[in-house]
């Protein structure tokens, strides 16, 4: 069951893929049982479940990157405690003279 593809979609790809599966769903749902109706959920549900499979498979890697921008972060400002303090007071004053001059 687990045919991932070596090709990754970007996160916009993924939620059309779904939509256009919520809306031939919703198409398959509304109109009357006929023979094919059987088949076409079971189509159906293979794709929603290989969308759901891509789904998840961005959102770990998505988590992936986030712990480990986390990780490389921490570890900057654990070598460099003294410039990562001045970068941040440097962040802070800029951001706090743009506010006070929209105000």
């Amino acid at each position: 069951m687990s045919t991932k593809k070596s090709t990754a979609e970007s996160p916009e790809q993924i939620v059309e893929h779904l939509r256009a599966l919520i809306a031939e769903a919703e198409k398959t749902i509304g109109a009357e049982l006929t023979e094919g109706a059987e088949e076409k959920l079971g189509s159906l549900r293979d794709r929603f479940s290989d969308a759901k499979e891509k789904a998840e498979h961005c959102l770990s890697v998505a988590r992936e990157k986030v712990v480990h921008g986390a990780k490389q972060a921490d570890t900057a400002i654990r070598s460099h405690p003294y410039e990562s303090l001045a970068i941040a007071l440097g962040v802070g004053v800029l951001l706090g003279a743009l506010l006070r001059r929209n105000h």
